[in-house]
């Protein structure tokens, strides 16, 4: 046989070979946001009530750590969530939430339902905050310390057996 006529079997061999050397390697299943360690983005939002305060970001600075958790009342792992979040807020954290492509009466309804963990609420209808903040989906939760730098972020649902460590996480910046 001609190296024309070996090549692309050669190359077929290769790409195998490539294949079957990466399959074992563990995949990342989550992205983490680059924003970790670094300012909060500039933002005012707008809250759920016309006649209600909104969030911004000169809100997250300066009152020690706190928690923005991106939501929605369309999200199922957010209902989940809920009653994690309640016990984050009696033990004393700050939460403040942002939701995400929602509706404000739809937000209010969630909120009736499931309870309210928030000190203040951002409707962000267009996802940009969420863009600018790294974020995945929701729910996501970031943790902010005093300064306004996005210390921690959790990615999917909070879990019972998540709340320990989010406190001791918001503990080591206060």
């Amino acid at each position: 046989m001609t190296l024309r006529r070996l090549l692309p079997l050669v190359l077929l061999l290769l790409i195998g070979i490539f294949f079957a050397l990466n399959l074992g390697r563990p995949q990342q299943a989550v992205v983490k946001s680059a924003m970790v360690g670094k300012p909060v983005p500039q933002f005012a939002l707008p809250g759920p009530r016309p006649d209600g305060p909104g969030l911004a970001s000169t809100d997250l600075a300066g009152s020690g750590p706190v928690l923005v958790n991106f939501f929605a009342s369309w999200c199922l792992p957010c209902r989940v969530e809920a009653p994690q979040l309640k016990a984050l807020k009696e033990a004393g954290i700050t939460i403040h939430g942002i939701a995400l492509r929602d509706a404000p009466g739809d937000v209010m309804g969630f909120l009736a339902r499931h309870g309210n963990p928030f000190t203040r609420i951002g409707m962000d209808r267009d996802g940009k905050l969420a863009i600018a903040f790294g974020s995945s989906g929701v729910p996501e939760t970031y943790l902010v310390d005093g300064q306004g730098i996005i210390r921690a972020q959790h990615i999917g649902e909070v879990r019972p057996e998540d709340v320990p460590a989010i406190l001791k996480e918001a503990a080591r910046w206060r």
